[in-house]
């Protein structure tokens, strides 16, 4: 693999996809419950507080008596209280990843990511699928089991968004970004749940060299079976645009046509999210908050929609309003990383890329 660019530029759209991952989980954060915050009502906070067009971090509850509860956790994660990111699965999971190239490098077994869990992940920080797969890990079961035994959560969004960090070290190879979230996914996951972290981690690394943001999703489709519904509903959200449809009746569309499957199913959250992507046509603001305006797991989505258009414009280029109140800190739950600096977890990015890289 040839590395993308120089290292200057490298560096900074590396250090672009964690800052962006982490500002797109943060705006997310308040409004994380995709049953109770849809479209409409996740607008209809934004009116009452003067906030759109969303050009920054949610803003504070208007009052007491509004129906319009935020997440306990908003306190730390609105406009003008964020002092260094929250600490959230979304960004937990980017930490561990990190933990295990640098650990056991890029020929990892899916058993040693399970053991990483067991030793540097608390049980009560996973959800869904991670905590099905842990709870086999821990009564011994071995992968692919530890994906399918007791597990209704199978296609649900938890493997996705742990595929970052293999787009971040993969840059410009999105097949070899996919075949490293692969190993990573199927400790939890199976079908639709699997695909999602192979689109995602293709999504980011096909970003580094993409020209555009719609070649970086046509490349990531690439990567996953074409019958797959996660493949069907991407293309759909994909043809919508080209047709000019509105952001709106794009979602409005793929919303009755994924009706059923939940908000935390990988196949409506991928609709969203490309419809952020495609809609936010590079440019960073407005990629992060029409993803998260779109609903569901409005912090998931935000995170991998921030990585994607933080690597397609650089650090440099993020506007300050998400990246200074981060303080360049890091929140996490994984043993022996909190309170870690960004810049540091994207320099130790860049040297797993350059390593991966024989540079």
């Amino acid at each position: 693999m040839t590395l993308v660019g120089t290292e200057p530029e490298l560096a900074d759209r590396i250090l672009g996809g964690w800052l962006g991952r982490i500002a797109g989980n943060m705006l997310g954060k308040p409004v994380e419950q995709g049953d109770l915050w849809t479209r409409d009502r996740i607008d209809r906070y934004l009116r009452r507080t003067a906030a759109l067009p969303l050009t920054d971090y949610l803003p504070e509850p208007p009052g007491d008596d509004d129906g319009l509860e935020l997440r306990p956790e908003w306190r730390m994660c609105v406009r003008g209280r964020i002092h260094g990111s929250c600490r959230d699965d979304d960004v937990d999971y980017a930490v561990l990843g990190l933990h295990l190239l640098e650990t056991h490098g890029f020929g990892f077994s899916t058993e040693q990511v399970g053991d990483l869990w067991l030793l540097r992940l608390p049980y009560l920080q996973t959800f869904t699928a991670e905590r099905a797969a842990y709870r086999n890990l821990a009564n011994g079961l071995k992968p692919p089991l530890t994906a399918t035994y007791d597990n209704p959560y199978q296609e649900w969004i938890g493997a996705l968004i742990r595929a970052d960090v293999y787009g971040w070290t993969r840059p410009g190879d999105p097949r070899r970004a996919a075949s490293l979230a692969r190993r990573d996914a199927v400790l939890s996951h199976t079908g639709n749940g699997v695909y999602g972290a192979m689109w995602a981690a293709a999504l980011v690394s096909a970003a580094f060299t993409a020209p555009t943001v719609r070649h970086a999703v046509e490349e990531a489709l690439a990567v996953i079976p074409a019958g797959s519904r996660l493949a069907r509903i991407v293309r759909r959200v994909v043809s919508l645009h080209d047709t000019r449809m509105t952001w709106e009746d794009t979602l409005d569309t793929v919303e009755a046509e994924t009706a059923g499957l939940g908000w935390i199913h990988t196949v409506p959250n991928a609709a969203v999210l490309t419809a952020g992507l495609l809609y936010g046509d590079g440019d960073f603001t407005r990629t992060i908050t029409l993803t998260v305006r779109g609903g569901l797991d409005t912090d998931s989505n935000g995170a991998t929609a921030g990585s994607v258009a933080g690597v397609l414009t650089g650090a440099g280029a993020i506007p300050d309003q998400w990246k200074d109140p981060l303080e360049d800190t890091v929140r996490s739950a994984v043993f022996g990383f909190d309170g870690v600096r960004i810049s540091e977890l994207a320099r130790r990015t860049l040297r797993l890329a350059q390593e991966e890289a024989g540079t």
